[in-house]
C-alpha cells in the first residue's frame, strides 16, 4: 500500500511552572471562569466547550475524540491498576491520571462499572516490548501517567503528552480516525494493539501485522455490558458484537510482535485469544495482542490512520479510505472535526450570560449529541440484532444505534427531535429494525447490535411515540406502532422468565398475562425488577402509546391504551402512611408488600418510594388528586426540594429528597407547573442549574446516561421541558440566556426565545407573550415544537405568583 504523505507535526506544548499563565496559550477559546456576561450571539459553539467536563465525580463522560453521533470515539482509558477493570465506567476518570491506551470506541455517562465498549486500546510504549502484556496484571510496566497540565481535550482532537515522553495527537471522522505519535529519540518506540482489552473483556480478538503494507488488522468478538452487576448481570456475560479494525502506517516497521496470555513472541505477526468477561484474578493475565515497532534515532513520529465497522475488515478499510485521505494530517481532520460540531452545536445559539454558563450549556448540547451511535458502513452495511449483515431501509441515511432507554425517552429524544427530526428518525427506523432481528422484542438497552435487557419498563414505547409526536414522519410509523402495540398486548413466551432479573430481566413485558388481568405488575409473581417501578413505567408507555394511536386514528387501541396508562392508580396506596399516600408494590393477591418505607426502593428500580411518588408524568392532575389535591401536592413537593428548616435539598440529600443523578425524579422540578405554582418551577429549576450543573470535571451531577443528564439542563437553560413522553407539549420556566435561536437541521421552523432581563437574579416570569400574543400559561401545546415560533418572556427578582395559575389553563 503507498504511504499517505507526511506532514510537519504540530508539537503539543509542555507547560512547568508557569501553567496558569500559559493557559491561553495552551488551549486558545476556553472560557476563563467568573466571566461578565457577553452579549453577542455565539456563532462557534466549540469554542464553549469543554469535553473534561463530567469526567469526574462519577459523570462517566470520556473527554476524547469524536463527531457528532459518531462511529469511533478515540479516547484514553485508565488504570488504577487492575488490567482488568477502569478507573470509572466511561474508562476515563479524571482524577486517576494513569494510562493504558487509547480506546477507539466509548459511551458517553454509562452506569455499570466499567461500562461498555472501550475496544482496542492502543498504546504508545518508549520502551523494550521483553514481557507479555498481557502478564502486566496491575499495569505497572505497559502503562503510563500523565499531567493535566500535558492534556488538551477539544470537540474532534484530544491531545496528551505521558510521562513517557510520548505525545499522542488524535482526530477522527464518522469512523476513522489518524493520529500522531511522537517517541523519544533515545529509547524504543512501540505501538502495542490491546485486541482483547476491552471494558469489559472479550471472548476472542485476532490481530495480524502487514510490514510489506504497513499495516495492522484485527476485530474484537466482546459486548458484556452490565455483565458484572450482582443484580442480574451474569445473564449479560456473551458476545454480541465483533469490532474490525484496519490500520495503516505511513513509515516501516522495524519490528514486529504479538503475545498471548502470559507468552511473548518477538518477531510473530499474528495472535488470537479473548480475556473472557469475569473479573479481576479470574480474567488477568489472559488476552492477546500485538506490538509494532519504529526506528526513530532520525525520525521521531509516527503517523496512523485507523477506519472500524462492525461489519467487517472490508468495511473497515472502506470506511478509512472514504472518510480520511492517505496526505491528511491530524491539524486537517481536527480542523474538518471542529466544522463539523460547530455545525450541529449552531441549532441553538445563545446570547447574554457569562463565558461559564455558555460553558455548561454548549458543553451539555455537546454530550447530548454524542449519541445514537453510527453503525453502519459508509456502503450502507451493518450487523444486525440477529449477528446478520443487512443494508439500510430505503431513505434511510443510517442504522444508529446505543439506546439507554431509560434514561433517555424522558428529555433526551425530545432534545433529539427538537434538533437534529433526520436523525431521531433514523434512530427510530434503527430501533424498528433491531425489533424486527429480535423476534420483534423492542429492548430496553441497545449496545452496539445487542439487546442487554438493563433497568425496566418499555421505554421504546415512550420514545418513539415522543418523536412522532414532535413531527418526526421518516420511519416506518405505522409498522413500528403496530409491533410496540403487539408486545404491550400480546403476551410473550418469556413472559415469565427470570434470567438476568432483576437488574436485566429479559421479558420486554413481564407477565404481561397477569398485568392485563390485575392492572398492575404484581411484586411477588411480576419477574420484573420491582412492581410498583414497573407498574409506572408501563402505565408511561401506555399512555404514550396511546396518543400515538390517537394520532394514527387508531381508535379502538386508543381507548384500550389509555385506560392502561391509569394504572399507575392501581399502586397508589392512600394510607402508605397515616395520612400520605405513596405508590407502593403490591402482591398478585391484591395486599400491599409491606412493612412500607419511603426511603426504602422495595418494588423500585434505582430509587426510594418518596422519589418515584412523582413519576406520573402523564397525569399530574391525577396524581394532585390522590394526593388530596394541587395544594397539598405542591407542599409535598415543597419538601422533596427542601430540608425540614426550608433550606434546599437539591444535590441528593438522601432517599426522601430529590435526586439529580438519577432519572426518575428528574421531572419533579417542573410539576409546579401543573399543581398551580410555576413560580416554584422557576426557582427551583435555577437553584438547580445552578449549584449541581458547573464548569470543570465534576459538573455533571452523576452519569450523563447517554446525554440525558445534559438534555436536563440545555431544556432548562432555555426555560423549556418537555411535558410528558408521548407529547410534544413545553412547560416554561425562566431562560438563562436573554436570546435563543433555535434552528433545527433540516426544515424545520425556528424558535426564537427573547428574555432580556434574563440574569442571575431575574429569574421568575411576570409575563410571556407568544408570537407577539399575551400567553397565560405555564405550558406551549404541541404545535410550537413542530413549528416554531417566538416567546418573548418578561422576567423580575421577585415570583409572580398569580400568574399562569388560572385551574382552567392548567397543564393536564
Amino acid at each position: 500500500m503507498q504511504a499517505f504523505r507526511r506532514r510537519p507535526v504540530r508539537r503539543l506544548l509542555t507547560v512547568g511552572a508557569a501553567a496558569a499563565s500559559m493557559a491561553l496559550v495552551l488551549f486558545p477559546g476556553i472560557p476563563s471562569a467568573g466571566a461578565a456576561p457577553t452579549t453577542a450571539p455565539v456563532d462557534h459553539g466549540t469554542r464553549y466547550v469543554d469535553p473534561l467536563i463530567g469526567s469526574s465525580k462519577g459523570g462517566n463522560t470520556y473527554p476524547g475524540a469524536n463527531l457528532p453521533f459518531g462511529m469511533i470515539g478515540w479516547s484514553p482509558t485508565s488504570t488504577a491498576g487492575d488490567q482488568t477493570n477502569t478507573a470509572a465506567a466511561g474508562g476515563y476518570s479524571y482524577d486517576t491520571t494513569r494510562l493504558r491506551g487509547f480506546s477507539l470506541t466509548h459511551l458517553n455517562g454509562t452506569g455499570c462499572h466499567p461500562g461498555a465498549s472501550g475496544d482496542i486500546p492502543i498504546m504508545p510504549f518508549a520502551g523494550s516490548v521483553d514481557s507479555s502484556p498481557s502478564a502486566d496484571t496491575k499495569d505497572a510496566k505497559y502503562a503510563a501517567n500523565f499531567s493535566h497540565k500535558d492534556e488538551k481535550a477539544e470537540p474532534g482532537r484530544y491531545q496528551v503528552r505521558l510521562d513517557n515522553d510520548v505525545k499522542t495527537d488524535l482526530a477522527v471522522s464518522t469512523r476513522a480516525g489518524v493520529a500522531d505519535f511522537t517517541f523519544p529519540r533515545d529509547r524504543p518506540a512501540n505501538l502495542l494493539f490491546r485486541v482483547s482489552n476491552s471494558l469489559n473483556g472479550s471472548e476472542d480478538a485476532h490481530i495480524e501485522m502487514d510490514s510489506e503494507h504497513r499495516k495492522v488488522t484485527g476485530w474484537v468478538e466482546t459486548g458484556a455490558f452490565c455483565g458484572r452487576r450482582a443484580n442480574g448481570g451474569t445473564n449479560n456475560r456473551k458476545s454480541y458484537y465483533r469490532l474490525h479494525f484496519s490500520a495503516a502506517f505511513d513509515r516501516a516497521f522495524s519490528g514486529t510482535g504479538s503475545w498471548h496470555d502470559g507468552q511473548l513472541s518477538p518477531g510473530s505477526t499474528r495472535a488470537d485469544g479473548g480475556e473472557g468477561y469475569a473479573t479481576g484474578a479470574d480474567r488477568a493475565g489472559r488476552g492477546s495482542g500485538g506490538y509494532v515497532s519504529f526506528d526513530t534515532e532520525h525520525d521521531d513520529d509516527v503517523q496512523m490512520r485507523v477506519g472500524i465497522s462492525y461489519v467487517s475488515l472490508a468495511g473497515a478499510e472502506a470506511n478509512l479510505r472514504g472518510e480520511i485521505p492517505r496526505d491528511a494530517d491530524v491539524p486537517e481532520v481536527a480542523a474538518s472535526g471542529k466544522r463539523a460540531w460547530d455545525r450541529a452545536l449552531s441549532g441553538v445559539k445563545v446570547s447574554g450570560g457569562t463565558d461559564d454558563r455558555r460553558t455548561v450549556f454548549y458543553t451539555a448540547l455537546y454530550h447530548a449529541f454524542q449519541q445514537p451511535n453510527v453503525i453502519s458502513d459508509r456502503d450502507g452495511r451493518y450487523a444486525g440484532m440477529d449477528r446478520r449483515v443487512h443494508t439500510l431501509a430505503r431513505g434511510q441515511k443510517a442504522q444508529y444505534s446505543n439506546f439507554s432507554g431509560w434514561d433517555q425517552y424522558r428529555a433526551h429524544v425530545q432534545l433529539l427531535a427538537l434538533l437534529q427530526p433526520r436523525v431521531a428518525g433514523d434512530f427510530a427506523q434503527s430501533l424498528y429494525h433491531f425489533a424486527q432481528q429480535n423476534k420483534g422484542v423492542w429492548d430496553r438497552w441497545v449496545h452496539i447490535s445487542g439487546a442487554t435487557h438493563v433497568m425496566t419498563g418499555d421505554p421504546s414505547a415512550a420514545t418513539l411515540a415522543t418523536l412522532y409526536a414532535m413531527g418526526v414522519r421518516n420511519f416506518d410509523a405505522r409498522g413500528a406502532f403496530n409491533s410496540l402495540y403487539r408486545q404491550a398486548t400480546v403476551p410473550a413466551p418469556d413472559q415469565l422468565s427470570d434470567a438476568g432479573c432483576p437488574g436485566q430481566c429479559v421479558s420486554a413485558r413481564p407477565n404481561l398475562t397477569r398485568y392485563m388481568a390485575l392492572g398492575y405488575a404484581p411484586h411477588d409473581t411480576c419477574h420484573c425488577w420491582g412492581g410498583a417501578a414497573e407498574t409506572l413505567e408501563d402505565s408511561v408507555a401506555d399512555a404514550a402509546l396511546a396518543q400515538w394511536a390517537r394520532m394514527l386514528g387508531r381508535d379502538e387501541e386508543y381507548r384500550t391504551l389509555r385506560d392502561r396508562g391509569g394504572y399507575w392508580k392501581h399502586v397508589f396506596n392512600p394510607t402508605a402512611q397515616p395520612g400520605t399516600g405513596y405508590i407502593q408494590a403490591r402482591k398478585a393477591d391484591g395486599s400491599w408488600v409491606t412493612p412500607f418505607d419511603p426511603a426504602s426502593d422495595s418494588g423500585f428500580a434505582q430509587g426510594s418510594a418518596a422519589t418515584y411518588v412523582w413519576m406520573v408524568p402523564q397525569d399530574v392532575q391525577g396524581l394532585a388528586t390522590a394526593m388530596g389535591g394541587r395544594d397539598k401536592a405542591a407542599a409535598r413537593l415543597d419538601g422533596f426540594f427542601h430540608n425540614a428548616d426550608g433550606s434546599w435539598s437539591v444535590q441528593g440529600g438522601g432517599p426522601l429528597r430529590y435526586d439529580p443523578t438519577n432519572e426518575p425524579g428528574i421531572h419533579a422540578p417542573w410539576l409546579y407547573n401543573a399543581l398551580g405554582s410555576p413560580w416554584k418551577t422557576q426557582q427551583t429549576v435555577r437553584q438547580i442549574a445552578d449549584t449541581v450543573y458547573s464548569t470543570g470535571p465534576s459538573g455533571l451531577p452523576g452519569n450523563d446516561d447517554l446525554g440525558t443528564m445534559s438534555a436536563w439542563y440545555v431544556f432548562s437553560a432555555l426555560g423549556l421541558y418537555p411535558k410528558a413522553p408521548g407529547s410534544a407539549d413545553l412547560l416554561l420556566s425562566a431562560p438563562v440566556f436573554t436570546r435563543s435561536v433555535i434552528a433545527p437541521a433540516g426544515d424545520r421552523g425556528e424558535i426564537v426565545i427573547d428574555a432580556p432581563e434574563a440574569s442571575g437574579t431575574d429569574l421568575y416570569i411576570q409575563s410571556v407573550k407568544r408570537d407577539q400574543r399575551t400567553h397565560r400559561a405555564s405550558w406551549l401545546d404541541g404545535s410550537f415544537a413542530r413549528d416554531g415560533g417566538s416567546l418573548k418572556f418578561r422576567l423580575n427578582d421577585r415570583p409572580h405568583t398569580t400568574w399562569a395559575t388560572d385551574p382552567a389553563q392548567l397543564p393536564r
